[in-house]
C-alpha cells in the first residue's frame, strides 16, 4: 500500500490498496466499459458482468468458481448466467450448474469472447496484466465489505458503493474537488433511475459507507474513514491542483 492523499488535494494520509492515478483511472475505464456494453438491464446483472469482465479482462478468459458467483448476493445467479450464455456474452465448456458447483479445485474456465484481443493484439483495455488482479481484488474487496454482507446489500446498493469509491476527492468527499456526483452519472453507472438511489444511498449511510448525503440533482457527502483504502480518487480540479 502506498500513503497518499496530497496528491489529489487537502487531508490526511491514506493507505490505498491501489495506490496512484493510473490504477484509479483503468478502475473507472472498467466501469464505464461495463455500463456502455452490459447485455443485460438492471443492478444484478450489471453486478455479475462487471465481476466478470474483471475476471477476463485483457485475454477475454478466466477461471471462476461457485463461490464467486453466490458471495454476490444476487437474487437468482443460475438465471443471470445461463442468459448471458444464452445471449452469447459468456462461453462456459459445461452447464450453468457444473459451473455454480465447482470449487477452488476445479474451477471453471470462462471466456467473455468481446473481451478478447483484436488480431492486432487490441482491446478494450490498456492495463497490463499484473493490473488485472490487482482491479479484481480491489471492486471484491468493496463489494463484499463485511458490514455490507452483514446488511445484505442489494446490488444497487453494492454497485452505488463501487462508483463512489471511484469517484471521491482525495479526503473523500463526492465528486471532482468534493462537489458531489450528478444523479444523471450515478444512474448510468448503477443502474437506476434517479428516483431509485434513495435507498442504496441509505443503505450506504447505515452500512457506514457515507456520511452527510444529501440528494437533490447531485448526490453529495462524504466517505468514512473505514473505507477510504478502497478509494480511487479523481483527478483534482486545475484551480485546487497547485499549492495554496
Amino acid at each position: 500500500m502506498s500513503r497518499t492523499g496530497g496528491t489529489t488535494g487537502d487531508g490526511p494520509a491514506v493507505d490505498r490498496l491501489l495506490t496512484v492515478l493510473g490504477q484509479w483511472q483503468h478502475a473507472r475505464t472498467v466501469l464505464a466499459h461495463v455500463a456502455d456494453h452490459s447485455p443485460l438491464p438492471g443492478p444484478d446483472a450489471r453486478l455479475l458482468v462487471l465481476m466478470l469482465t474483471l475476471r477476463t479482462a485483457r485475454t477475454g478468459a478466466g477461471n471462476l468458481v461457485g463461490q464467486d458467483l453466490t458471495a454476490l448476493g444476487l437474487s437468482d445467479p443460475q438465471d443471470l448466467v445461463e442468459k448471458l450464455t444464452g445471449c452469447g456474452w459468456l462461453d462456459l465448456p459445461g452447464t450453468v450448474g457444473d459451473l455454480l458447483a465447482s470449487r477452488p479445485e476445479n474451477a471453471t474456465p470462462i471466456t467473455v469472447p468481446s473481451l478478447a484481443p483484436h488480431e492486432d493484439g487490441t482491446g478494450p483495455f490498456t492495463f497490463g496484466k499484473k493490473m488485472r488482479p490487482k482491479l479484481s481484488g480491489g471492486a471484491q474487496k468493496v463489494i463484499s465489505d463485511k458490514k455490507l454482507r452483514k446488511a445484505k446489500a442489494t446490488s444497487a446498493t453494492r454497485l452505488l458503493a463501487l462508483t463512489l469509491a471511484t469517484r471521491t476527492s482525495g479526503p473523500g468527499r463526492l465528486g471532482t474537488g468534493g462537489h458531489g456526483i450528478t444523479l444523471n452519472t450515478l444512474a448510468t453507472l448503477v443502474p437506476a433511475d434517479a428516483g431509485e438511489l434513495e435507498s442504496p444511498t441509505d443503505q450506504l449511510t447505515t452500512a457506514d459507507w457515507l456520511t452527510d448525503a444529501a440528494l437533490t440533482d447531485t448526490l453529495t457527502g462524504q466517505l468514512t474513514e473505514r473505507v477510504l483504502p478502497l478509494t480511487c480518487p479523481l483527478p483534482a480540479p486545475a484551480s485546487e491542483a497547485g499549492p495554496r
